[in-house]
């Protein structure tokens, strides 16, 4: 059996596990061949969505009563690790497409834990099975914004979108700053918080069809790196809501997250195992260059020289150090039971975002040294998983931030807020 370059990652995977992983490993070619275009172009490759689906991995990660396929973080971090060995851009916004599916899991999670009243209960479980019917059953794309440029010194995401009652449902106004596949995916899930409402309990989650009025992108994304991700977040301007695609309850927001196992609503390591599949890849290729050229003196392998002996190395170091911090956030993050609080998963992770991403960085400046002027041409694999490498150092946090708060906690025994009302 060949192995999966996602078993590089996930190295003892069930039976069902492999087979969900396959389905990935199927279209990947396909994105390998897209992915030239889609990074020149700065577009997201509407193409990319009709692959996925019709391959059934937009319900990756829901339960399979739902039309799902019923993975789990581990079978998420594979797939996204997969998907960015070949095209980065593509594996962060699906990354976000399956953030959506804890909107629906975790709040079932907190009606099993009895957290919500009975009169709310129906509610809930109709609005969180709708997200999972619609990514599973229905097949279609989710984007998920929470994300706003305003900061707090108190909370990492301030919410200052908001949602007030009007006849049939709810009118929301605001601007989210961040969010992939603006203007591509079927509906969005916004988070809003209750206009009068002050704090985190204000916070609740909206279905937006994509063409709705009042709806527009927040700026034409035209990043230097991850460039097909249609990252434009989403301004929100007197947008009509009906009743049943709102879960409007006073604190629903918040009672679901308390069943992550970590930080947010979890998962965040899928994210992150983006940039260690761009870092493989880039290795991958670096090693090739150094094994097949050649030497026109000697005919000895060009890796073999002195300082490109130097570069192989620590190539091979900081892709180790990589995926030895992600497989342990992946592991104490998904394992049942769990082997450690869910403090020690939040600190871990506060740290390890910032390890991945500087180690698999470090790969690919050091790929393109060992690539020489040639690797400089913009779209050249060097080029590229640079620019999508540099990405992962500011995404959702620098390491520098991450450390420090890894720090607060392991002194102060407390993390800043997830989340906060604006």
């Amino acid at each position: 059996m060949s192995k999966l370059i996602s078993e590089l990652l996930i190295e003892d995977m069930t039976p069902a596990e492999r087979e969900r992983a396959e389905r990935v490993e199927s279209i990947l070619p396909v994105l390998a061949e897209r992915a030239v275009k889609t990074d020149k172009e700065g577009r997201f490759d509407p193409d990319n969505v009709r692959l996925l689906g019709e391959a059934g991995l937009l319900g990756l990660m829901v339960p399979t009563q739902y039309g799902g396929l019923g993975g789990g973080l581990r079978d998420w971090a594979a797939a996204c690790f997969a998907i960015g060995s070949v095209c980065p851009s593509t594996g962060l916004a699906y990354f976000f497409h399956n953030t959506s599916a804890s909107r629906g899991t975790l709040a079932l999670a907190a009606l099993e834990e009895g957290l919500f009243s009975e009169e709310e209960a129906p509610a809930v479980r109709a609005f969180a099975e709708k997200v999972l019917y619609t990514m599973g059953r229905d097949r279609k794309w989710l984007a998920n914004y929470a994300s706003e440029s305003v900061k707090s010194e108190h909370s990492a995401i301030t919410i200052t979108t908001e949602a007030h009652k009007v006849d049939g449902g709810w009118e929301l106004n605001g601007v989210k700053s961040f969010g992939c596949a603006t203007g591509i995916a079927d509906q969005y899930l916004v988070t809003a918080g209750l206009k009068g409402m002050t704090d985190a309990s204000a916070l609740c989650t909206f279905f937006v069809d994509r063409d709705a009025p009042g709806t527009r992108g927040r700026i034409e994304w035209d990043a230097m790196g991850m460039r097909g991700t249609a990252t434009e977040g989403l301004v929100l301007e007197k947008v009509f809501v009906p009743d049943d695609s709102a879960l409007a309850i006073p604190g629903a927001f918040a009672k679901s997250c308390q069943m992550s196992r970590s930080s947010f609503v979890g998962n965040q390591v899928a994210a992150s195992v983006i940039y260690l599949g761009a870092a493989v890849s880039v290795y991958q290729t670096a090693i090739k260059m150094l094994k097949e050229k050649t030497f026109v003196d000697t005919g000895k392998p060009l890796g073999s020289g002195p300082f490109q002996s130097q570069f192989v190395g620590d190539m091979y170091a900081d892709l180790q150090t990589a995926l030895l911090w992600a497989r342990r956030q992946v592991h104490i993050e998904s394992c049942d039971p769990p082997i450690v609080s869910k403090d020690e998963v939040v600190t871990f992770w506060r740290t390890c975002k910032g390890q991945i991403a500087e180690y698999s960085f470090n790969v690919g400046v050091t790929a393109l040294k060992a690539a020489g002027t040639s690797g400089t041409m913009f779209s050249t694999p060097y080029s590229r998983a640079l620019r999508d490498l540099a990405m992962g150092l500011v995404q959702a946090f620098p390491a520098e931030r991450g450390r420090l708060e890894a720090a607060k906690l392991i002194i102060e025994g407390r993390e800043q807020n997830s989340f906060g009302k604006g």
